[in-house]
């Protein structure tokens, strides 16, 4: 249970949205789930019963909220800030691990049977792997049965379903309901549809708030590689390597969503595309606990007060956040950017179908490996750790995944010649949205400390970041931000 019962009533009871998505209600009498916010009457305590995930109320038998749409919120933070078994797992399965390499391979790569992963699912989430990859297939299907033109069929295979038939009898067990009955009820509701052909595909990606989007928009748009990434105002679009083919995504925050617009190659990578784009823009972050903890410490709570929402950037890629980490040891935010372009207009991936700017691929990890010698310029150390990690990846024999475990990726990186604390932790941060990583070996971010009278010494912000946790990685973009600023806030 990730909630307490009676704080969990409470939340219900003042129709709390900062809990939707964390926790959900499950009425007995109607047999039906809801999300805390749900405005329906507030059902009497002795009728309701908590699950930590939909998947542990639709296993007991509750089918989705009609009004409320309790499958439709963002995702729990806890699986960012849980780097346990549960928390691994949980973001393998949101990335769409199960569909394509069934449960021994979701057991594989967090390095546990599939019985004791079962046992763990089961006894921490209320759901087995299969269970809970079930909801999140339920989920996309009716997220895109109501928000596009696609056919039933088209949306049971973009969804991750092996048959229209598997697809029709789990949308009839979660929903209570056909999809065409589904669409019907969207349509009746007047919700905006899109028009979907050639695969793409435009959805709202939910975000609790307050959200700082124009920091994350600033912050990939100072990164941007031509060809492979492209920014404007108030926009970021970049292309994505997905299990099945490429695919290209514009995003547009708009409040309390972000409008995504994807044009995929092969529409069973949906799921893998959202999962990854949220994790990148950090949609899934609970704002309001790091504001509390962060803004308790006198020398941030004027920053925190400035930038509510702050996030922090995640990764589509492990690959390519390796590479971009090694090509920025030491070096300016725009010499990184210069390297990482060489690499790019050289061995990066031509798009079959370009979309305006987008024409690339970021290089695959075999190619980094051959050509690393004779494009990257630096120091020689350096460039032969990039080959080295590049050609561990392409082997096989350095797993970059969000299922990873953080202190094992961290030594596992940290064995090679060239590779410190700064980098492992900096990967770390990124690639598994870890959300308590200070990097006080940062020139910046010590700088970032003396502008917030914060102690600039290494030693003296790892101290005085102990009572930031379990956010310091939020505080470390705070750090960044004042050090850009040069200022107080």
């Amino acid at each position: 249970m990730l909630i307490d019962p009676e704080q969990g009533y409470h939340a219900v009871v003042s129709r709390d949205a900062r809990f939707d998505g964390q926790f959900f209600l499950a009425v007995r009498p109607t047999g039906i789930y809801c999300r805390p916010s749900c405005p329906s009457i507030t059902p009497k305590r002795r009728n309701v019963e908590f699950f930590p995930t939909a998947a542990a109320a639709q296993q007991s038998g509750y089918r989705a909220c009609r009004r409320c749409l309790p499958d439709t919120v963002p995702g729990s933070p806890e699986w960012d800030l849980r780097g346990d078994l549960a928390g691994r797992a949980m973001r393998l399965i949101s990335d769409g691990v199960v569909e394509r390499e069934g449960v021994p391979g979701l057991a594989r790569r967090v390095g546990y049977s599939e019985r004791h992963l079962t046992r763990v699912l089961t006894a921490e989430l209320g759901a087995g792997p299969l269970a809970l990859a079930r909801a999140h297939r339920a989920h996309t299907a009716r997220l895109l049965l109501e928000t596009t033109t696609m056919s039933v069929s088209e949306v049971a295979f973009a969804s991750g379903f092996a048959s229209v038939r598997q697809f029709n009898d789990t949308v009839r067990a979660v929903f209570a309901t056909t999809p065409s009955e589904l669409r019907l009820a969207a349509q009746r509701a007047a919700r905006p549809r899109q028009a979907a052909g050639g695969g793409r595909v435009t959805l709202r990606l939910p975000v609790r708030t307050p959200f700082d989007a124009a920091g994350i928009l600033a912050f990939l748009g100072a990164r941007a590689i031509p060809g492979v990434e492209a920014t404007r105002p108030g926009r970021y679009a970049r292309t994505l390597r997905l299990p099945h083919g490429s695919a290209t995504a514009h995003l547009r925050p708009a409040g309390n969503h972000v409008e995504c617009t994807l044009r995929l190659a092969d529409l069973r990578d949906l799921g893998t595309a959202v999962s990854r784009l949220r994790r990148l823009f950090d949609l899934d972050a609970d704002p309001a606990a790091v504001d509390r903890v962060l803004a308790a410490d006198p020398a941030l709570t004027a920053s925190v007060a400035a930038t509510p929402g702050i996030r922090v950037p995640g990764s589509v890629d492990g690959t390519e956040t390796v590479v971009r980490a090694l090509l920025g040891q030491q070096v300016s935010v725009a010499a990184a950017r210069t390297g990482a372009r060489r690499l790019t207009e050289v061995i990066g991936e031509e798009l079959p179908n370009p979309d305006g700017e987008l024409t690339t691929l970021f290089p695959s990890a075999a190619a980094v490996a051959e050509r690393a010698s004779e494009l990257i310029a630096g120091p020689a150390r350096r460039v032969e750790t990039i080959r080295a990690v590049c050609a561990a990846i392409a082997s096989g024999d350095l797993e970059l995944h969000v299922g990873v475990d953080a202190e094992t990726l961290r030594s596992r990186l940290q064995t090679y010649p060239g590779i410190g604390p700064w980098t492992a932790g900096y990967v770390v941060m990124r690639l598994l949205g870890d959300p308590d990583v200070l990097l006080p070996q940062d020139i910046a971010l010590r700088n970032g400390a003396k502008a917030l009278a914060l102690p600039p010494t290494m030693e003296g912000l790892a101290e005085r970041g102990k009572a930031w946790r379990p956010w310091r990685s939020y505080a470390g973009m705070h750090l960044w931000r004042a050090a850009a600023r040069g200022s107080t806030p």
